[in-house]
């Protein structure tokens, strides 16, 4: 039981001060007066006013409050090196004995793993969620168990009482890591891009782990290339990258003997290849009203450089003209077909036929052209299907479809095959399924009649006869249109068509866009979700084999949600690089960094904390050397010294009940004021 005098005055506080300044001035001109019994009426008006103050002894039955010491044990993936573990468990254990043995002290043990979103180690943030949910009058200390590696130091709470950090690891500890200081988004296909990384060892390294290590680098998980760098000091790397859209380029520095981890050993950049202009060579056999809209096509893509040539005065015309007084331009076959065929990414023969123009050696270098990886589009008119038609040249090897001589005069609208509703040019081309018997388009009035003798068919035309095919000829790809009536759709003539889309995406595939691709398995990540696409002309696409990076292999079914498009949804469960397989076709893909933040930085670090518990009168000890006593401190003395870490007891309590017992009973106040009034009186009159 606590015993004290207080008061429970029985006016307000702002009266009894009016009261007291009142008696104050009236005592004040007493004295100045020199009246003889002011002395007596000070008393009595103290005596007043302690009386309406009323002082009572105030009895408090109270009950003592444990105190609350707060634990926070790292759990992190980087606790998982070395000893670290078994470091912690011991260290909790001893922990938790030493305050169990304290009188009136609570233990409160909360961990820390690894934060979503990458984040790292959010030590501090989980102190202040722990201290938040406690009184700040109980906490008699904190005490981390972590390597002090942590990415939240600057949100450190306002502990009202010591913090000490026992810090996990081994004095020999050592690590690698690759970091990749540079890297661009995207790069020009063709053209050197520049990377800088560098190898840095951190902690004790041994003195044969210096000097330099290989560097393997591997691109779309393809076959590995190794280097030879020096640690310590950065490196430019240059690399051309292979193809259009994501390049996925891993490297990967080889364990080295006695370092703590390899999960900081590799790094993957995602690299996005762009062409920096298309070169298309166009060349017209003759005017007529569709080569506008292909010049129209090409000249309105920014990424395009067209060359453009149409033939106007073939060398078989006689109409007497001089040449020296023609205004045209000579046909530079030679610098074109020959010279500088290989820096055209398409050739597009529109209504073109043997005219004597091309030699045959021409046309040879054409077809060589394709088998090396270029790409030729022949958009037919009647010449297509005449004795001068290209495919009666060295063209016929690559062209996938023979003319049959006969020109179709009627009408018919444009329709998809079945492999054409799958197939990225025509997929949903205008909103048209293969479904759809009557395709709402405009009717194109002309068909060269042709027999594929390979490639796909993609579109048919009059009486289901092939009009569009493409085809892939050695390295290069080809495609042949059996008409030249498309421009009918750009005029709008029966209501128009989808003509600009379908050239743009036949030109694109052409380029080897990898959009357009028509087999290709790609993925996209958006946090630990894996988004697996299979585009495929075939009728279904078999389950999907993951491989994690750790090496582990699932199998996923794929679900059809167009034709010739298949998806799968999957949980990673580490963050790294993936490998994808799907029959023939492989991909890559990452979640996250290959190397997560929390591997970042692996030695055992008290520089990062060392603010915040030198503020708290705490203390940093190593766990490799022991575990510290735990003792208790007055407030405000050094909290830690050697081998001993403190906690600081707050005497805490909670009042059970209060009881309040006048000093002097009404009547004794009356009494005595009365008297000391009274006896001033007496005073003042002399008696």
């Amino acid at each position: 039981m606590i015993r004290e005098i207080v008061f429970d005055p029985f006016l307000p506080l702002m009266v009894l001060a009016v009261i007291s300044a009142l008696a104050a001035v009236a005592l004040a001109f007493a004295a100045w007066r020199g009246l003889g019994g002011w002395p007596w009426r000070a008393l009595a008006a103290i005596g007043i006013l302690a009386a309406l103050a009323n002082p009572s002894l105030q009895h408090e039955e109270r009950d003592p409050l444990t105190d609350i010491v707060v634990l926070v044990v790292d759990e992190s993936a980087s606790q998982d090196l070395s000893t670290r573990a078994v470091q912690v468990a011991d260290a909790r254990a001893q922990i938790e004995a030493a305050i169990a043995r304290m009188p009136n002290t609570e233990l409160r043990v909360v961990t820390v793993g690894d934060a979503d979103d990458n984040r790292g180690t959010l030590l501090m943030t989980r102190l202040a969620e722990a201290i938040a949910n406690e009184p700040r009058g109980r906490l008699a200390g904190a005490i981390l168990l972590s390597d002090g590696q942590l990415h939240d130091a600057q949100v450190a709470p306002d502990l009202p009482a010591p913090l000490h950090l026992l810090l996990t690891g081994e004095p020999e500890d050592w690590d690698r890591r690759l970091v990749i200081e540079n890297a661009p988004s995207f790069a020009i296909l063709d053209e050197e891009v520049v990377l800088t990384l560098s190898v840095r060892d951190q902690g004790a390294v041994p003195e044969s782990a210096a000097g330099t290590t290989p560097i393997i680098v591997s691109i779309d998980g393809g076959a590995p290339q190794t280097f030879q760098i020096p640690t310590g000091r950065s490196m430019e790397v240059p690399l051309t990258l292979p193809h259009g859209g994501i390049n996925v380029i891993q490297f990967t520095v080889p364990e080295a003997e006695g370092e703590l981890t390899t999960r900081n050993n590799a790094a993957v950049v995602q690299i996005n290849g762009v062409r920096d202009r298309l070169r298309v060579l166009l060349v017209s056999g003759e005017p007529h009203n569709g080569e506008r809209t292909w010049r129209n096509l090409l000249k309105s893509d920014a990424s395009v450089d067209l060359v453009h040539f149409t033939i106007l005065r073939p060398p078989t015309k006689q109409d007497g003209v001089p040449v020296s007084e023609l205004s045209l331009i000579a046909f530079p076959t030679r610098e074109l077909f020959m010279e500088k065929v290989d820096d055209f990414d398409l050739i597009i023969f529109d209504r073109y036929k043997l005219r004597g123009i091309l030699p045959g050696a021409y046309l040879e270098n054409i077809a060589r052209y394709v088998e090396d990886g270029g790409a030729v589009l022949f958009a037919a008119g009647p010449d297509f299907a005449s004795a001068d038609s290209l495919y009666r040249s060295a063209l016929e090897r690559v062209i996938p479809a023979a003319p049959t001589g006969r020109v179709v005069e009627e009408g018919y609208k444009p329709s998809l095959t079945d492999l054409g509703a799958r197939h990225p040019v025509t997929e949903g081309l205008g909103g048209v399924t293969a479904s759809d018997e009557t395709p709402p388009w405009g009717r194109w009035f002309r068909q060269i009649e042709l027999q594929p003798t390979s490639g796909d068919v993609l579109m048919n035309g009059a009486g289901d006869r092939p009009l569009l095919l493409l085809d892939r000829v050695g390295e290069g790809r080809v495609a042949v249109l059996g008409s030249d009536h498309a421009w009918l759709w750009t005029r709008g003539i029966e209501g128009g068509g989808p003509q600009l889309e379908l050239l743009r995406r036949l030109a694109h595939w052409m380029m080897k866009e990898p959009e357009l691709e028509e087999e290709a398995l790609t993925a996209t990540a958006e946090g630990n979700t894996m988004t697996i696409t299979r585009r495929t002309l075939g009728e279904q696409a078999q389950s999907v084999t993951v491989v994690t990076p750790d090496g582990e292999e699932d199998v996923l079914p794929m679900e059809e949600i167009s034709p010739g498009l298949f998806i799968a949804e999957y949980e990673g469960e580490a963050m790294g690089l993936y490998r994808l397989r799907e029959g023939e076709e492989e991909a890559v893909a990452v979640l996250g960094p290959a190397a997560p933040r929390e591997f970042e930085e692996t030695i055992a670090t008290r520089e990062k904390l060392k603010p915040t518990v030198d503020a708290t009168r705490g203390g940093i000890f190593a766990l490799s050397e022991g575990v510290p006593a735990l003792r208790t401190v007055a407030e405000g003395r050094p909290a830690a010294g050697r081998g001993w870490i403190g906690i600081t007891p707050r005497e805490a309590y909670a009042t059970r009940s209060t009881s309040l017992t006048p000093l002097l009973p009404a009547w004794a106040w009356l009494v005595l004021l009365a008297g000391l009034s009274v006896f001033a009186w007496l005073r003042e009159g002399r008696r």
